[in-house]
């Protein structure tokens, strides 16, 4: 997880590169991206609920030095301050996501009107500056009162509900922005959530790490079949009542990497493939065919969750663009996990990546 705060005043340094950057990126949008915990601020401010980011990193045993976030930037009280400076460094576009217990504190249903007051003032601001908003819908920060209803993205109820809030967002917000990105980073919070752990809801193993409950070989899979099928609906939504009339966009940002063979023996090229299909096609095979990598359903089989024809089809094709977020380069060699590991998403993978 990015540090929770950034010092304004390297905004002044960033300023001296700025000619730098332009003469680089000439034909492409300088765009900021942000998650909202790490730089909303204002937790409790204006009727916004807690999130199980809150809940998480109340306990300090769960941040290196005990931060929560609380404040973290402030933007929820300096944003006209950082519009300006970012219209100062020369940015495009700003992509920001919205705080889902700030729209809907009880997660759907009734409608907070000081946090439509704020995104609205944060994207006029942004538009009278000449910077276009992209808004992510979710990165991250589940209302806490879902994940004790009914686990979250563990249970299915969680379609509907995210259908719900990415409603609200479309008619709150869509004559104005025009580029919308359900989910952010899927495989991150999920693996990291339900598999590893060391993102909240915490949920593992026993031979994972030292999570109170969770199946590291079960969990991800089911979360990710039900943030697959709420991106869907959110997309089908948006197409069919929104999209002919506000002519926005809609897609998903999904964590990627390369991965190149250890050595060049079979083996290793294989899990290659695997990494790619597991890390990267989980999510992109669905949303642009319906259906996830064969190879994962070969190594997980029944414990990869099936779609409904019905489903599928609601996959099939639903993103108008894909946002590819791209960190590194790894190597990846094959690997036979020792049998008192225990089942994981990792284990399943079979293959071991440099850097991890």
């Amino acid at each position: 997880m990015p540090c929770y705060r950034m010092k304004r005043s390297l905004c002044c340094y960033i300023l001296k590169i700025d000619m730098f950057l332009n003469q680089i990126f000439v034909g492409y949008n300088l765009l900021f991206e942000l998650m909202n915990k790490q730089y909303e601020g204002a937790a409790s401010e204006d009727g916004r609920s807690p999130s199980i980011w809150d809940t998480f990193t109340k306990d300090k045993n769960n941040t290196v030095d005990g931060s929560n976030g609380s404040i973290s930037n402030d933007e929820y009280h300096h944003y006209e301050e950082d519009i300006d400076l970012m219209a100062k460094m020369g940015i495009d576009a700003y992509r920001f996501s919205i705080s889902w217990s700030r729209l809907l504190p009880e997660g759907k249903g009734r409608v907070n009107q000081l946090g439509v007051d704020y995104y609205n003032n944060l994207i006029n601001g942004l538009l009278e500056k000449g910077i276009r908003p992209f808004v992510t819908l979710f990165h991250f920060d589940l209302p806490q009162v879902l994940q004790d209803a009914y686990g979250g993205w563990l249970g299915p109820e969680i379609v509907d509900d995210f259908r719900t809030y990415a409603d609200t967002c479309f008619r709150e917000f869509g004559d104005r922005v025009k580029d919308w990105i359900t989910i952010n980073e899927p495989s991150v919070f999920i693996l990291l959530g339900f598999n590893n752990g060391s993102f909240p809801p915490g949920r593992c193993s026993k031979t994972i790490g030292n999570c109170a409950y969770g199946d590291s070989g079960t969990e991800p899979y089911i979360a990710g079949h039900h943030v697959l099928l709420a991106h869907g609906a959110a997309v089908r939504i948006y197409r069919e009542k929104y999209q002919p009339k506000q002519g926005g966009s809609v897609g998903m940002a999904l964590s990627t990497a390369w991965y190149v063979p250890m050595t060049s023996s079979d083996a290793d090229i294989m899990a290659v493939q695997r990494a790619v299909d597991f890390l990267i096609g989980w999510f992109l095979n669905p949303v642009v065919f319906g259906d996830y990598p064969s190879s994962m359903r070969m190594v997980v089989r029944d414990r990869l969750p099936h779609f409904t024809p019905a489903e599928s089809e609601l996959l099939k094709g639903s993103v108008d663009f894909i946002g590819i977020n791209y960190y590194s380069t790894y190597y990846a060699s094959d690997h036979v996990p020792p049998e008192d590991e225990g089942i994981s998403f990792f284990s399943d993978m079979r293959c071991f990546v440099s850097g991890w």
